[in-house]
């Protein structure tokens, strides 16, 4: 009778062990595969209508999305509203129509890279460019000639101080800007907390690509709720037009690459804050005082410490960095008082 030894039993296990390895590994290389190439999700009725009642317009090639509802009748008052980052434009969807009410044009954006806007990859995205396409689209709109109010929140705040320099340096062909009014945007470098996932891809490593196509709608609700108020949060639905904004396009595949703005506001600080210290118009700034990406008290001392002729709107304690979402009714009233007072 044959007896196996001890060192044939190990190599037995071992190659047992490795073969189920392989089994596994055979698996999950088409399970990673279809997971990798999942297509996006439906959009809502909600967000469907949103796109649906919005237009494209070419940019060097590129289509961009936009929205234009012509609101208040005889009034020469235009707005345009810059979005935050990872989102898009519906963002302003809650305050969309009490903005009608006060304006005449209401105007709104998808970032190139952002929304239901051309993604591009590879590509070098930009503040610059993206200062440029709104430039672009109230050329496109026969309104370069007009005076602009900015209404910006987070990553458009950026775009706007890019704005704001071109229009101090009274280029040609730049936007002539009423007045501005930021939310809740790290305009300053040293206040400005970004979440783990942001630094590990705005520093484009070899782990970018791989957590870009990783991303999922899991990681990206874990991620994004913490940055909302404890009660005021979105709902999963809320979530999901969120996410399908992002996906629409592959956008999940250019985050790593829109992230190089946090790099870009570090180097033109002097540029885009020496931009808002300096100008004459009205600004202001409505800020979710909760906001652990621009947090309470830093954020706004060294906001008041450098703007000291900006006023600033500091809406409930509980509400963070999402304040046009999660408190639309005291966002427009702000906002409402801020125009009103000029």
């Amino acid at each position: 009778m044959y007896v196996l030894e001890p060192r044939s039993s190990s190599l037995l296990k071992a190659m047992q062990m490795r073969e189920w390895w392989v089994q596994v590994g055979l698996l999950a290389v088409p399970l990673l595969a279809a997971y990798l190439h999942i297509p996006p999700p439906q959009l809502s009725p909600a967000l469907h209508s949103w796109k649906t009642s919005g237009k494209f317009f070419t940019y060097k090639g590129l289509r961009i999305f936009y929205q234009d509802s012509v609101g208040v009748v005889g009034s020469p008052e235009i707005v345009v509203l810059l979005h935050g980052f990872p989102t898009s434009s519906y963002d302003w969807y809650k305050i969309w129509e009490g903005l009608t009410l006060r304006f005449h044009r209401v105007i709104a954006l998808d970032f190139l890279g952002f929304g239901f806007s051309d993604k591009p990859r590879p590509h070098q995205y930009s503040i610059f460019e993206q200062a440029s396409i709104v430039e672009s689209l109230l050329r496109h709109l026969g309104l370069q000639n007009r005076r602009i109010n900015l209404l910006s929140h987070d990553y458009g705040d950026i775009v706007a101080q890019e704005l704001l320099y071109r229009y101090k340096q009274n280029r040609s062909g730049r936007l002539t800007i009423k007045s501005l009014c930021l939310s809740n945007g790290g305009i300053f470098p040293e206040t400005h907390r970004p979440l783990l996932l942001q630094k590990l891809l705005k520093d484009g490593g070899v782990l970018s690509p791989i957590l870009t196509r990783l991303m999922n709608f899991f990681v990206f609700s874990r991620g994004l709720t913490p940055v909302f108020g404890p009660y005021t949060r979105p709902t999963e639905s809320e979530l999901w037009d969120m996410w399908a904004v992002i996906r629409n396009n592959d956008g999940n595949l250019v985050i790593d690459s829109l992230l190089q703005y946090i790099n870009q506001r570090k180097k033109f600080r002097r540029r885009w804050v020496g931009a808002l210290a300096s100008v004459s118009i009205p600004i202001h700034f409505i800020y979710g005082p909760l906001d652990p990406i621009n947090p309470y008290p830093e954020f706004l001392e060294l906001y008041r410490k450098t703007l000291p002729r900006s006023t600033v709107s500091i809406l409930d304690d509980h509400i963070s960095h999402y304040p046009q979402l999660e408190d639309p009714m005291g966002f427009l009233n702000a906002y409402m008082g801020f125009i009103n007072s000029f």
